[in-house]
């Protein structure tokens, strides 16, 4: 008799109930999280467990599975299905035929082959197979079978949200596999993570740095944190006023195309590229976006403007909203949806951002914002929530389901971002548009990782920015 899973409740055969043939089986795909949360239970961050193909990839979902998860699959079925809930291993013999890959699906089976009436141990035969019908685990296992029947309910299991911010890092590098660096101006990169960060986007071939600033105060910090400066050029300014105007300077000289904020103020950076003589404004609106991965959110998000315009205007807001899906476009979402962000999710006169939020939806109908779906005002939970939304009763192409989020002004959008990555674990990258080039801007306590992942964004754009100027 072959059993199968129960649903609802988990049910033990007896000794008396099992004969020898019977047998059970289950069926499990292994996914990246599994790999994950067994190294994590057991410790074992075995390196062997990557494939060959990819040792040096650095992302975790490639591995392969632990030996031991199959046999935990195993574990499994005795304990749960066949014989059930009270059996007792005794003892067990695997042979581990072939690895198990992330993607692939196994198929326990167990089959009773001796049962032991003296002491009411039984012996089960095991076998593990994967998709392709090949042998993956063999061996027996001998347990003591339940005197009893029990049948309990089945538990429902916890949800468990595995944040590796690392590998979602790797992921982002990925984007601009490919593409040549670009040549990036470091503006004061004069304390440990803007140096380190401009160097780490080096070392993944996304920038050529330009070092700008102090040379002795440059090299100190490179040779106090054991930072390899190489080759890289290195323009020496007095301080950091100086090293900003210089930035600009190599930029409007075609010397470098992107700008990577260091250790010095945002002002003294912003007050060069905004110069109305010698700046890099364009005819477009400077506006600021973070790129956030957040673990809980199916999707990367962007939040925009939480770092340039204070309180923008309705016509600024049209140029924040429009860098923001020219962005989206640059990254690979064709039609990004984009929710204006208000406290409420109806148009009230007395709050100035749903009547903005209710103009910008209206010129985005008109053309005046193009290549985006654009909704609001919406509430921060229902532009993130479908469940929100539909309680709410809003029907949206956008509700729920936000690429982008345009926040009223400076102060909630700061808040927005600075939670997402310091209380949610959210993977963030910083980037100015609307000037020239792209401009890295990342606040003086972000880590080298946020700067690598905001000269990934850079890059891109860079590159967006090069394609669109060639020659037809």
């Amino acid at each position: 008799m072959h059993f199968e899973t129960p649903l609802e409740f988990l049910e033990s055969r007896t000794y008396d109930e099992i004969n020898v043939g019977d047998s059970s089986s289950l069926v499990r795909t292994l996914r990246p999280e599994d790999v994950k949360l067994f190294a994590l239970m057991s410790g074992d961050m075995n390196p062997a467990l990557a494939n060959a193909e990819f040792s040096h990839s650095g992302v975790f979902q490639d591995f392969i599975a632990h030996g031991m998860w199959c046999a935990s699959l195993l574990s499994t079925m005795l304990g749960t299905q066949f014989p059930g809930p009270g059996t007792v291993m005794v003892e067990s013999s695997l042979h581990f035929a072939r690895p198990v890959a992330i993607g692939d699906t196994i198929t326990v089976t167990v089959t009773v082959g001796q049962k032991f009436a003296r002491n009411r141990h039984i012996v089960l035969d095991c076998n593990c197979h994967n998709q392709d019908h090949l042998l993956v685990v063999s061996g027996s296992a001998e347990v003591l079978a339940p005197r009893e029947k029990i049948i309990t309910k089945r538990k429902a299991m916890p949800e468990i949200t595995i944040s590796d911010k690392y590998a979602r890092l790797q992921v982002l590098v990925s984007r601009a596999a490919g593409l040549a660096p670009i040549d990036m101006a470091v503006v004061h990169p004069c304390d440990r993570e803007s140096l380190k960060g401009a160097l780490l986007a080096a070392e993944a071939k996304l920038i050529e740095p330009i070092l700008i600033g102090p040379e002795q105060r440059i090299r100190a910090v490179a040779e106090e944190n054991g930072l390899d400066l190489k080759d890289y050029r290195i323009v020496n300014c007095k301080h950091s006023h100086e090293s900003a105007a210089m930035a600009v300077t190599l930029i409007r000289s075609g010397d470098a195309e992107a700008l990577m904020k260091g250790s010095l103020h945002t002002d003294e950076l912003m007050a060069e590229v905004i110069s109305s003589s010698s700046g890099l404004r364009t005819g477009r609106r400077i506006s600021h976006v973070f790129l956030m991965d957040v673990p809980t959110y199916p999707r990367p998000i962007m939040i925009t403007d939480a770092a340039v315009n204070i309180a923008p205007t309705l016509m600024e807001k049209v140029d924040i909203v429009q860098n923001a899906i020219d962005l989206a476009h640059t990254i690979g979402t064709p039609e990004p949806k984009v929710a204006i962000l208000s406290a409420v999710e109806t148009v009230n006169a007395k709050i100035q951002s749903t009547l903005d939020a209710a103009a910008l939806c209206k010129m985005a109908d008109r053309g005046q914002i193009k290549g985006g779906l654009v909704d609001g005002p919406l509430a921060f939970d229902n532009a993130v929530s479908l469940v929100a939304a539909k309680t709410k009763g809003i029907v949206s192409a956008v509700a729920g389901r936000a690429d982008i989020l345009v926040v009223p002004d400076l102060e909630s959008g700061n808040m927005i971002a600075k939670q997402l990555e310091y209380l949610a674990n959210a993977l963030s990258a910083g980037i100015i548009l609307g000037a020239r080039v792209p401009i890295v801007l990342t606040s003086r306590a972000d880590s080298a990782e946020t700067r690598l992942a905001s000269c990934v964004i850079a890059a891109l754009v860079a590159h967006a920015t090069r394609a669109k100027q060639a020659p037809a």
